[in-house]
This record gives structure tokens, sequence and C-alpha cells, in this order.
């Protein structure tokens, strides 16, 4: 475990983790995106693939707490070929702003790098400018865009990739 801003940030999954992250996501997502429950489903459903193919050699997980309470959270996730997905970045919104969200990027950029990656992507939906930004400060450039309503309500999905 380490010590960011007062915050702890921990490696390793403890149970409760992945229900708290969906939540997180589901309750978020909602006040601020207006996506209903299915986007909470989607998101369980996604740490359940994440979480059954887990191999700590391959896989990053960082988790944020304010004491007992989860605060932030990221995964890298290992893809086939070498390639790696980022995933799950979410801060809860009174730890916005403060910087936690570059040291979650540096740290899934170090693994990322310790492993050997030779590419990595992730994929965002509209309306998540902070995140662009932030993605696109650490190397990651816009690669393609679809119109989708698979959350029950019209978004722009975007795909980037990590320039290497």
């Amino acid at each position: 475990m380490e010590e960011i801003q007062g915050l702890t940030l921990r490696n390793k999954f403890a149970p409760g983790d992945l229900g708290m992250v969906a939540s997180l996501h589901g309750r978020i997502y909602a006040e601020e995106h207006d996506l209903a429950i299915g986007f909470e489903a989607y998101v369980m459903e996604c740490l359940v693939e994440f979480f059954s193919q887990y191999d700590e050699n391959k896989d990053g997980v960082w988790i944020l707490e304010d004491g007992p309470k989860l605060v932030g959270f990221m995964v890298l996730m290992h893809r086939p070929n070498r390639m790696a997905q980022l995933r799950f970045l979410l801060l809860e919104k009174d730890y916005r702003g403060r910087g936690l969200g570059n040291e979650l990027m540096e740290h899934w950029l170090r693994f990322y790098n310790e492993k050997k990656y030779t590419g990595a992507y992730l994929y965002t939906t509209s309306g998540q400018d902070p995140a662009v930004s932030l993605y696109e400060k650490y190397g990651f450039s816009k690669e393609s865009t679809i119109q989708s309503r698979y959350y029950g309500i019209p978004l722009l999905e975007t795909l980037f990739r990590l320039k290497t």
C-alpha cells in the first residue's frame, strides 16, 4: 500500500470491492450523465470478466481509499497480443481536481511499461471531457467513434489508443 495526498492506494482486491466499484460507477454516471441502472450492470459484468481472468503478473488494479471509503479506481486489463486496456478510471466528485487522476495514470503507465506491453487502448463516451484531457495528456489519441444507445440514451463512444 502507498499513500497519496493522505489517501491510501492499494493494489489488491478485498471483499466488497467489486460491488463498491460497480455501485460507485452506477451512482456517479446516473447523477452526472443520466445513465440508468443498465450501466451499473454493464460495469459489474466487466468487473467480473476482469476478476475471472485476473493475473497479478499481467493485470494491475489501483484502489484509492479515504479511510474505509473507496473514492477512486482503475485497472489495466491484459488483452491478447501483449495489448493492455485501461478500464474503470473513476474518482468521487469531491476528489477531482487535486491531481489524483494524474497519479493514477502515472501508476498505470509505469505498470504498462514494466510489463512490456506493446500497445494500449480504452473506450469512453461523450461527456467525459476531463477524462479525455487526462488520457490525451498521457499519450492516448482518438482513433474512432460510433453512435450508440447501448446504455439507454444516445451516446458517442470513442476508442483511444496509446501512441507508441
